[in-house]
């Protein structure tokens, strides 16, 4: 029995050697890891692209003393201004409604709530290929009945394509300059180690393209400039150098 537990002691401690003897190389590889000569490097890109889409916002509010009335009266506003947008060309894919709500509104003299009415609003979203047109379209909501009306908001429809190819060429940026700070050290670039990307919104560039009035029932059409919008990627970089 005593030799047989010798046995087992001996066995626990050789297994224990053992995961000590086999991660030994992993440790000494991470602390190799550690002591490779590298370079991180930033880089950045900007594409401006003509915008090929824009959203526009468009609502119709109405006020009664009872929410039937206020729900009627936006009904036949709301219809009346998709009669005209229809008449005007555009499809119904291209409008969605953002959102209908009633609620009751309150006014507060001296402190104290009094009813006041119902307020019934809808708005909706319409999406426009045909930039030359967006003018036309803003002048056509209000005169069919749109109470608000929020400014045309440019958009690219294959965004993805263009924010992939400026990703590139912030790589790009990034490993001429990692090239640029190893030569100047006596140094070449041996591989990438790591590559960090960071999102960055896309935003309307001061540059605008113009767009000509022109006349609608007889009054001028709202002028719009869609510009350029830039799409911006930026990346970290890290290389290793020999």
């Amino acid at each position: 029995m005593r030799q047989a537990g010798r046995q087992r002691s001996v066995g626990r401690v050789v297994s224990l050697a053992a995961v000590t003897l086999l991660s030994a190389p992993a440790a000494a590889q991470d602390a190799a890891s550690t002591l490779v000569p590298s370079i991180v490097t930033r880089g950045e890109a900007v594409l401006r692209r003509p915008p090929d889409q824009a959203i526009l916002v468009a609502a119709v509010v109405t006020r009664a003393r009872s929410p039937r009335d206020a729900q009627q009266q936006n009904a036949a506003a709301m219809t009346t201004v998709q009669q005209r947008l229809a008449a005007l060309g555009l499809q119904k894919d291209a409008i969605r409604t953002l959102g209908y709500t009633i609620q009751q509104e309150f006014d507060f003299p001296d402190g104290r709530r009094v009813a006041r009415g119902f307020l019934a609003s809808n708005a909706i979203e319409l999406r426009l290929d045909a930039l030359e047109r967006v003018g036309e379209l803003l002048d056509a909501l209000v005169q069919a009945g749109a109470t608000s009306v929020e400014g045309a908001r440019f958009e690219l429809k294959d965004r993805t394509a263009v924010e992939r190819e400026a990703l590139r060429l912030a790589v790009v940026d990034a490993r001429a300059r990692a090239d640029a700070a190893a030569a100047g050290a006596g140094r070449t670039v041996d591989r990438v180690l790591r590559i960090d990307d960071s999102r960055q919104p896309q935003l309307r560039g001061p540059m605008m393209m113009a767009a000509e009035a022109r006349a609608l029932d007889g009054q001028p059409q709202t002028p719009v400039a869609p510009g350029l919008l830039e799409v911006r990627a930026e990346v970290a970089l890290t290389v290793s150098i020999k």
